[in-house]
């Protein structure tokens, strides 16, 4: 009977620490935000995830899907990585490149709708809900001549994520 009690007790105890912590909490009462950690087997998933919710989005505003476009996403890699380089949110490259610039050097033939930039520890969902908030950026998401998605990020050792997401015809 010891023994089951202890076994009991130590499953109890592992399952215990397999619990959530509790999020902190600000002074406004809401949960502060914590650094949100790109997983390995996140890395493959991140790209489609956001795929998939930007088409969902846009079928609700009655435009249609999105595909990815390799040329778009190395353009994408190309300035979250210069970004972060360069310690600013910003849309000109380290060399002076302009967006458009950058999806010419990469090979892409259709034209530029847009860029939307993001420097923050938070994932994914939260910077594509920040984006969709603010009327620039989320017309680069909805806009209706839009065929085409380039997404890529560069997460920084502090956990920091520079996201860059650009759309083409």
């Amino acid at each position: 009977m010891t023994r089951i009690a202890f076994l009991f007790g130590t499953l109890l105890l592992g399952l215990a620490a397999c619990a959530p912590s509790p999020p902190v909490i600000g002074a406004d009462g809401a949960a502060l935000p914590s650094v949100y950690r790109i997983s390995a087997a996140d890395e493959s998933r991140i790209q489609f995830r956001v795929l998939d919710s930007i088409n969902a989005l846009r079928s609700g505003a009655g435009q249609q899907p999105l595909q990815f476009n390799s040329q778009l996403n190395a353009a994408a890699a190309t300035h979250a990585k210069d970004m972060s380089v360069q310690n600013r949110p910003w849309h000109f490259g380290s060399d002076g490149s302009s967006p458009l610039d950058r999806i010419r050097r990469v090979g892409y033939t259709g034209n530029l709708v847009g860029e939307n930039i993001s420097e923050t520890y938070e994932d994914e969902a939260t910077t594509l809900s920040a984006w969709m908030d603010l009327p620039a950026t989320r017309e680069v998401i909805l806009a209706q001549e839009a065929r085409n998605l380039g997404f890529a990020w560069h997460q920084e050792r502090n956990g920091k994520i520079w996201w860059t997401l650009v759309t083409g015809t």
